[in-house]
């Protein structure tokens, strides 16, 4: 092998891995967690092919709109569902005040949903940890958001 055939497989190998690690960074590693907590606006199912949970959060308190003076609407929170589990509650405890678990990933995949906050746990008020874990899932009650 020859000193220029040596550069280029060098050169070729740092590209492979610099997009490797672009597209590891930028799809699948975890930029931000957090917990939001609203009420559910809605939540869907929608998709040419690949079908994924959408859903919006009103949070309470106002904000301007960028741009418009005098406007006043209230704070939405976009998410993506990908975990058919979270999807079934979410879906039971709509139009109710809930604590939602999420990730927020740089990048969307098709089949991860259009935003890049994901949500991965459902809080109810009373809860210490997601309704959403390894054990059986526990869904908020109704009389557990009266309190709220």
């Amino acid at each position: 092998m020859n000193t220029s055939a040596k550069i280029l497989t060098w050169v070729s190998v740092l590209a492979v891995l610099a997009l490797a690690g672009y597209i590891f960074i930028k799809f699948f590693f975890v930029y931000a967690e957090g917990v939001n907590e609203g009420d559910i606006n809605y939540f869907q199912k929608e998709g040419y092919i690949f079908k994924t949970y959408e859903g919006k959060m009103i949070q309470s308190g106002l904000k301007s709109m960028k741009g418009v003076q005098g406007s006043i609407q209230s704070n939405e929170f976009k998410f993506s569902v990908d975990d058919e589990r979270v999807a079934q509650q979410l879906t039971e405890i709509s139009n109710t005040g809930v604590k939602l678990h999420w990730k927020r990933y740089r990048g969307t995949l098709p089949w991860r949903g259009n935003s890049e906050f994901v949500v991965d746990g459902v809080y109810s008020s009373k809860d210490s940890k997601p309704a959403a874990t390894k054990a059986e899932p526990t869904i908020a009650t109704e009389l557990e958001f009266e309190d709220l």
